[in-house]
């Protein structure tokens, strides 16, 4: 049951391959792009044809022949030596073992390949603590146990967490990507690369990952694995009528009522804090959902950020093409500045509080940011 083929991006692969070929290809990468564009995929994707060792006439352009055994394990997520990290709950025990670390992901990456590769973003409780950097570091010093090298797939990069007393961990991975094994490539992901330990990226070499054309999605829509799992999720749209609301992004659509939802709650408490006075906003906070819900609540908070940066961009914006004057330098500055509340209150969240009082801390720092 393999995960669904890599749609579009032809540009950017002809790229990657050629690169490869030249053995020009950096040791670690960052794909960087919009959410819902299948920068994990593609990343997934360069890994399979590095490992590839299907016969060269099979493999025009470097591609992944698809039918050598490293083709087929690395579609079906169980290449030894492809190794794919990405966000994961905070586990019970915080200094898990590699081992544990490992496990826990062969689990991970079988949900995933239950829905063919498909898989919702990252709620907001979910990251890349620190015992999962020291299960990668670990892993990128052993040889390649099937292939002649090594591929780490870290998805959502930003997400990785900086834990007090920890820098043992986050200076080794510092250096591995600094200075990785020569028959080891790193990819790390990112929908936010202002979000990035800035230790991360002076030393990754960056490629934008572009939206997909209207006809690529359309292709991958149309795909038999891909409708299988929109029916599951209650999605009925033909490939056409979805491709048509997307931008480019199809990953939007799955899990796309859960980030639907928090998009709409982030905007009523900005409007709580842009249009409403302090009533208002005391509505807005016990709206919120007890300390059981600090996973959507922090969804609520990812999204909150989202919104702010949009507001800052169309206040920044100029008048007109004769008038290069912001619209509205303070609500620009404000909005910027609001961001900044909200990511104290997303590592505040991350612990034991109650989502409630949070809220109406940080409406009210907003707040007096606006006025």
């Amino acid at each position: 049951m393999p995960i669904v083929p890599l749609h579009g991006h032809a540009p950017l692969r002809r790229r990657l391959l050629d690169a490869a070929a030249r053995d020009a290809l950096p040791a670690s990468l960052l794909l960087q792009g919009p959410r819902g564009v299948g920068k994990q995929r593609l990343a997934l994707w360069l890994g399979q044809a590095l490992l590839c060792e299907g016969p060269h006439d099979d493999r025009p352009g470097g591609e992944p022949c698809g039918r050598c055994r490293h083709c087929r394990y690395a579609v079906e997520l169980t290449h030894p030596d492809l190794h794919w990290y990405f966000p994961r709950e905070r586990p019970k025990n915080p200094d898990q073992s590699p081992a544990e670390v490992q496990a826990d992901y062969a689990a991970a990456r079988a949900e995933r390949l239950e829905r063919h590769g498909l898989y919702a973003p990252a709620s907001g409780m979910e990251a890349l603590f620190v015992a999962t950097v020291r299960a990668l570091v670990q892993s990128a010093a052993v040889s390649p146990a099937l292939a002649r090298r090594k591929v780490f797939v870290v998805g959502d990069a930003e997400r990785m967490v900086a834990q007090e007393g920890a820098d043992a961990a986050a200076n080794a991975f510092l250096k591995l990507l600094e200075e990785p094994p020569a028959d080891t490539l790193i990819i790390l992901t990112s929908s936010e690369p202002g979000a990035l330990l800035p230790t991360i990226r002076s030393r990754v070499v960056t490629l934008r990952v572009p939206p997909l054309a209207a006809g690529d999605v359309a292709g991958l829509l149309e795909d038999a694995q891909v409708r299988e799992v929109l029916a599951g999720d209650g999605v009925r749209e033909s490939a056409a009528t979805l491709a048509a609301s997307l931008g480019g992004a199809p990953g939007s659509l799955f899990g796309g009522r859960e980030r639907s939802a928090a998009a709409g709650e982030a905007q009523r408490l900005l409007a709580a804090v842009v249009q409403g006075g302090r009533p208002e906003r005391m509505r807005a906070a016990f709206m919120q959902g007890a300390s059981k819900a600090r996973g959507a609540f922090s969804d609520v908070l990812d999204a909150l950020t989202v919104a702010l940066r949009d507001l800052a961009r169309d206040a920044s914006a100029p008048r007109s093409a004769a008038d290069p004057t912001p619209r509205d330098e303070h609500r620009a500055l404000a909005a910027s500045r609001a961001v900044d509340a909200v990511e104290r209150a997303k590592a505040r969240a991350a612990g034991n509080v109650n989502p409630q009082l949070l809220t109406a801390e940080l409406l009210r720092e907003m707040a007096a940011e606006f006025r």
